[in-house]
């Protein structure tokens, strides 16, 4: 991949594509993006990482991936292939608090619900 993806993300972006998407993204990915979007946010995070924050979700908000992200059951499969290397490279700058901050999220969210299937809320 060649494309700067980082170039894509904004904070708005993120969230509008999230509320649009959260069923399809699944809970697991849903939970790993969020993860990023905190590590990113947090002004502790230093700049590679949040650029690699920005690269992967930037990926995630783009309109035009590898697998396009309406085909049934493998839409997101190369976002989260782009999360989890992400997850991976920044690893040692995920704390506790982006864990908490993501599930708290995705408990206001989806509530207890571990299917996702509840309604998204405008809450973000």
């Amino acid at each position: 991949m060649t494309e700067d993806f980082s170039k894509h993300f904004s904070k708005a972006s993120f969230w509008k594509k999230v509320k649009t998407y959260a069923r399809q993204i699944g809970r697991g990915s849903l939970h790993q993006a969020l993860i990023l979007y905190y590590v990113g946010i947090d002004p502790k995070t230093p700049a590679w990482a949040k650029g690699v924050v920005a690269a992967a979700l930037g990926y995630l908000i783009f309109p035009l991936d590898a697998i396009p992200d309406l085909t049934p059951f493998a839409g997101y499969a190369d976002d989260a292939g782009a999360i989890a290397a992400a997850l991976a490279a920044i690893a040692m700058r995920i704390n506790k608090r982006h864990r908490d901050q993501a599930s708290a999220q995705l408990k206001a969210w989806f509530g207890d619900d571990t299917s996702g299937a509840a309604a998204v809320s405008s809450s973000a």
